[in-house]
């Protein structure tokens, strides 16, 4: 039973009480200061590469345990144009990208999920839109400018005293506050972009931001203000296997979709072996995106110090992050009939060439818009005291109420697709021998090439995603300071966290995708014969001389209008999205905290040591509630098919959960020189599962068998992923702002998610099957004989147990047979629940050096990760075997930066680069045991400023010069699912500041 918000309240007090009496036991005790407080942290404000470095270099050596950090190089001016670019300068820090930009973190092989973000301390909601009912807990940086922030702590070990959520790291975000930086300081700057996308011409694009702080009465009051605003059009151009690869099938296997066996193989060129796997493209699509994002960022914070112990902080940060997105594409669909193939040498068998010919029948090539409109925003709302009572002891206590909203902004949804056809495509080809698919096409006879005037209207589908999150946390802080003791200082605290999340997703979907209406209802001259092979230059194949180098573009909202005329695809009032969500999901999660943390400081052998030690306590209840459709009953259709009733109810389902952890952690700090520190580091951490797995609903399949049917539901019983995690790590800091330092980590990670089947029997439903009704009818006809049986009951059995439809061509009574509740057995279902199951390790090593070359100006960056598991992908297993459990995001990564900073002249140059990684061992249509890896991929950014004049500076910005494209890959490099080419973004722009 989960416990009442007045009861927890209690525990907080408790917790907080005895808390209270420790730091009063010895007050004759004293410690050092422990740097970097688990709620505030001092702003370091400098100017320029070279202090930022040193300001960086200062929290590495000063933190506690493995810690990393970036500094903005002067107020208003981060490194790097979006927050996620910088982040990925940081050893073993990856970013994952969208639309060219940075979205999401990896840190140490662990991907988004499995990393908590702090904004100054306080953890941030997060509302990640995904196709359907949103489940991650990822958080999206791209919603966040970088003018505005001083700098981000990346925690690598566990601590006690810092929230816990990130196996994989703890981030915090600092925004700028006034006490930190006293008197009047403005900057504000203003940028032209220039995105060279592969789609359209290149577009400029304004962004200006500005900050003002002030303090005032001496230093006592203080006031910050921080406004951006940024419109970016981008595009990019894709060459997709977009719904995957079929199966995973051994040469051996005879099934729908595998390559015919001897002796009818004779369009097989060598042929896999039978024990060589392979896979068979499901479809081949082109398509051109075009992107444009509107970000609008703002902070304010209000501080008070009206005495030197007492400080008090007021702030709010709001963000706005609107993104349109319209594309147009084609594509064409395998039915796997009459094929020609032609493949490479196992035992990974790869396609060189797959082709098919429909014959005089046909099939259809599809030319499709697609437009997704999304809206996000996040507001947080804080209040914060900091007290020093007396010179040993001190308190913070922090309040915040915090949200993040993301969903549609467009009547169309947040994702929306019109589909038109040509159905007189004859052939079709696709060649992998390139680092892009190249598809070749040929029509009916007497046709030559596309023609506007045969396409027809086929299906549309109507997305709409929601998520919004909520987060109200109070933490409450202490500290004491012992004097002329072995004890240092004991840090204590208690926090309350509540995160309430729902996730929805409504689809308004016509499947006519067979024809909706003849040729003659679209008008020709909405199709726009348009260029495709030039938007994929970066790409060997694209001049292949066989490649389809031409199709149609139309006006989406054109052609949206159109059919909802002839149609009524949009109900005749235009908003073609649903807004009644079909699937609902409400989660909340309640979090009492408590934490306590003892530094020592001493010596070994005459050498400076120190050990910072503690426990964190995690105790959180779910309550998780889902809407689910309510089934009415049951019906047997016909002689191999049986179904589920639904009249539309549905209702909500409502399960809990909880579960405590201690969390140790321990650092150990040995210094032989003064430049030199070594680091040991032990601690157990933790994140919590997906939203969808501990979803609160149970659904099942419409269709089920005679022995029964299928299903899922969550599992708010889950317990966290729990990881160990040892670290040791060396840092010799040889000369100001240049240090070399090398670390080795382990970690132990538990509790990954499996899947497990259940046999229930939700909503009591009756089956056909087992009665004796159904008995008697065996009985009478003598077999199991589905179709005698049908016909038995239709004539015998009593007439309000079934509806008779009809006959079919043999005279045979066609109708649906009813389950009968009190009279037929209840229908079992076979339920898939996520369950605690699966344990693997990740170990690595951290390689970085930074390296200023005295007065020169000149300075150097590098760095490199090496990371591994226990756990990987096995390319040779067939699809159709028991899902794989593989560890995903693992990869190696490097950054090489050099940089000038010497009077008032300012550039950098910067490669990134990250290793091949499994991103994904399911498929992009969903299918298991389909790995997606994504290649190597590395980019050159580039900028430089001048200070023309006191405060007054011009500069000059490139992202991916090189124009470097990525790809998605299956088993082998050949089996393409995604080619991606993004094109260069440049800026040019002018700050002034004082």
């Amino acid at each position: 039973m989960l416990e009442t918000k007045q009861h927890k309240l209690k525990k907080v007090a408790a917790l907080l009480g005895s808390a209270s009496l420790i730091s009063l036991i010895g007050p004759a005790f004293a410690q050092d200061t422990t740097s970097d407080d688990a709620l505030t942290e001092d702003v370091i404000i400098v100017s320029g590469i070279r202090q930022s470095l040193e300001a960086s270099a200062d929290v590495k050596r000063n933190g506690q345990g493995v810690v990393d950090a970036i500094t903005a190089e002067d107020i208003g001016k981060f490194p790097d144009t979006n927050l996620a670019e910088s982040l990925q300068r940081i050893t073993g820090v990856s970013i994952d990208r969208q639309n060219g930009e940075g979205s999401q973190v990896t840190v140490r092989g662990f991907g988004p999920d499995f990393n908590l973000v702090l904004l100054n301390g306080r953890q941030m909601p997060t509302a990640f839109l995904t196709g359907g009912a949103p489940a991650s807990r990822s958080f999206d940086f791209g919603n966040i400018a970088s003018e505005g922030i001083a700098g981000v702590r990346v925690y690598k070990t566990g601590r006690a005293a810092v929230p816990t959520g990130g196996i994989g790291s703890t981030l915090n975000i600092l925004t700028a506050r006034p006490l930190d930086a006293p008197g009047l300081r403005f900057s504000v700057g203003t940028k032209a972009v220039i995105d060279q996308s592969p789609i359209d011409d290149t577009s400029v694009t304004p962004e200006i931001s500005g900050i003002f702080s002030n303090t005032f009465a001496d230093g006592k009051f203080g006031v910050a203000l921080v406004g951006s605003y940024q419109e970016r059009e981008s595009g990019f151009a894709q060459a997709s296997t977009a719904d995957g690869w079929r199966g995973a099938y051994l040469g051996s296997a005879n099934d729908w979709g595998t390559l015919p066996q001897p002796p009818g193989d004779t369009q097989v060129t060598n042929r896999p072996g039978p024990n060589d796997v392979y896979s068979v493209p499901q479809n081949m699509n082109y398509r051109l995106t075009d992107v444009n994002r509107e970000r609008l960022n703002g902070q304010l914070a209000l501080q008070a110090r009206p005495i030197e112990t007492l400080t008090a902080t007021l702030d709010y940060f709001y963000s706005e992050n609107k993104v349109a997105t319209e594309r147009n594409d084609m594509s064409v669909w395998f039915n796997h009939g009459d094929t020609y193939s032609e493949w490479t040498d196992g035992p990974i068998a790869s396609p060189i060439i797959y082709a098919e010919d429909f014959g005089p029948g046909g099939s259809d090539l599809s030319m499709g818009g697609g437009k997704f409109a999304t809206k996000s925003e996040n507001k947080s709302l804080g209040f914060n005291v900091e007290w020093e009572a007396t010179d040993n002891l001190s308190f913070t206590a922090d309040y915040h109420n915090s949200s993040a909203e993301s969903g549609q902004d467009s009547p169309y949804g947040t994702s929306a697709v019109i589909g038109t056809a040509d159905l007189q495509l004859r052939t079709q080809a696709v060649s992998f021998s390139n680092e892009m698919p190249v598809l070749s096409l040929g029509f009916q006879p007497g046709l030559d090439g596309i023609d506007a005037s045969r396409h027809i209207s086929t299906g549309t589908v109507f997305s709409n995603s929601y998520i919004k999150t909520e987060i109200e946390q109070l933490q409450l802080v202490a500290s004491y300071d012992f004097d002329d003791s072995i004890i240092d200082s004991i840090d204590f605290g208690v926090s309350n966290t509540t995160n309430k999340v729902r996730s929805a997703f409504a689809n308004a979907q016509r499947d006519t995708w067979g024809g909706a209406g003849p040729a003659s209802d679209l008008p020709d001259d909405i199709f726009v014969r348009s260029d495709l092979a030039g938007h994929f230059d970066q790409f060997g194949g694209h001049d292949d001389p066989a490649m389809q180098k031409e199709f149609f573009t139309f006006d989406f909202d054109r052609m949206a209008g159109i059919i909802d005329d002839l149609y009524n695809a949009c109900g005749g009032d235009g908003i073609c999205r649903s807004d009644d969500f079909t699937t609902d999901r409400r989660t909340e999660e309640e979090s009492l905290a408590g934490f306590i943390e003892i530094a020592s400081s001493f010596e070994l052998d005459g050498i400076p040591a120190k050990i910072v030690a503690g426990y964190r306590y995690e105790q959180t209840d779910i309550t998780s509630q889902a809407l689910v459709p309510v089934p009415a009953g049951t019906q047997w259709v016909a002689e191999n098919e049986y179904g589920l009733i639904f009249d539309g109810t549905q209702d909500f389902t409502e399960l809990t959960g909880e579960y405590e952890y201690w969390l140790p952690a321990i650092d150990f700090q040995l210094d032989p020189r003064d430049d030199l520190i070594l680091r040991a580091s032990y601690s157990h951490t933790m994140t919590r599962p997906s939203y969808a797995d501990i979803q609160g609903g149970q659904t099942v399949n419409p269709g089920f068998r005679i022995d029964g049917g299928d299903g899922s539901q969550g599992n708010p019983g889950l317990l966290p992923f729990l990881s160990k995690n040892f670290d040791l790590s060396a840092e010799w800091y040889y000369d100001e702002a240049s240090y070399i330092s090398a670390g080795y980590f382990y970690k132990t990670v538990d509790n990954f998610i499996a899947t497990d089947i259940i046999r229930e029997t939700p909503f009591n439903l009756p089956t056909p099957f087992g009665g004796q009704r159904y008995q008697d009818a065996v009985a009478a006809v003598g077999s199991n004989d589905l179709k005698a049986i049908r016909q038995w009951i239709f004539n015998n059995a009593d007439p309000s147990t079934f509806e008779i439809t009809g006959t079919d061509s043999t005279g045979a009574i066609v109708g649906n047979i009813f389950g009968v509740p009190g009279e037929d057995p209840i229908l079992e279902f076979d339920i898939a629940i996520p369950i605690n199951e699966r344990e693997a390790s990740v170990d690595g090593w951290e390689f970085a050096i930074q390296h200023v070359f005295g007065d020169t100006g000149f300075g150097a960056i590098a760095n490199y990760t090496v990371v591994s598991g226990d756990v990987e992908f096995d390319n040779m297993q067939p699809a159709n075997g028991e899902p794989q459990f593989a560890l995903i995001g693992l990869s190696n990564s490097a950054n090489i930066i050099g940089f000038y900073d010497k009077n008032g002249l300012q550039g950098r140059i910067a490669y990134n680069w990250r290793d091949q990684f499994l991103s994904s061992t399911v498929g992009v249509s969903g299918t298991a045991n389909n790995p997606l890896y994504v290649e190597p991929y590395g980019q050159f950014d580039v900028s430089a400023s001048y200070e023309v004049r006191d405060g007054l500076t011009v500069f000059v910005e490139g992202i991916n010069v090189t124009n470097e494209t990525n790809r998605v890959v299956g088993r082998t490099t050949d089996y393409l699912n995604f080619a991606t080419q993004t094109g260069a973004r440049y800026a040019i722009g002018a700050r002034y500041s004082f």
